[in-house]
């Protein structure tokens, strides 16, 4: 199922990888994707679900809660699903503490919170910087709320 087709109050898990991905890693982990999904239930009951990767960085997850909830232990296999992707990858998609921002040149690129927050302090990046707030949890935030500028982002108090 396209994530499109999803209603905005779908549920969704956001993956940061710790790099940008190659189109061909891409390719796979969306077949890959794609066979996790047509499988992925919640107490025998398939979820309406969807996976997609944006900008080669993010690893989105969706499922339409409105027709069965993700349980815990549906959710337990997408976890267990990404550490499969983790390891064939070579890549870290659980390291909450690097945030991904948009630089000057439109590329997207992470750093630990401490080092952004160095770089705000700086001036080399500021409050118009737009951040990836992988918070947001339905996918109507995210279509609203996941790009957003350092100063409208949970980061502004820090």
């Amino acid at each position: 199922m396209n994530y499109k087709e999803l209603p905005d109050s779908s549920r969704i898990w956001i993956y940061q990888s710790s790099r940008e991905l190659q189109k061909e890693e891409v390719d796979q982990i969306k077949d890959a994707g794609k066979r996790f999904i047509d499988n992925w239930a919640t107490h025998g009951t398939a979820l309406q679900a969807a996976m997609e990767v944006f900008y080669d960085r993010f690893i989105v997850l969706f499922a339409d809660e409105d027709q069965v909830k993700a349980s815990g232990c549906s959710i337990d296999s997408s976890v267990h699903f990404m550490k499969e992707v983790e390891k064939a990858f070579g890549i870290d998609l659980f390291d909450r503490m690097n945030i991904a921002f948009r630089s000057s040149n439109n590329t997207i690129n992470t750093l630990p919170m401490h080092e952004l927050r160095e770089k705000m302090e700086s001036g080399e990046l500021n409050d118009d910087t737009i951040i990836f707030n992988n918070l947001v949890a339905t996918k109507g935030e995210m279509e609203g709320n996941w790009e957003v500028p350092v100063q409208n982002s949970w980061l502004a108090g820090v």
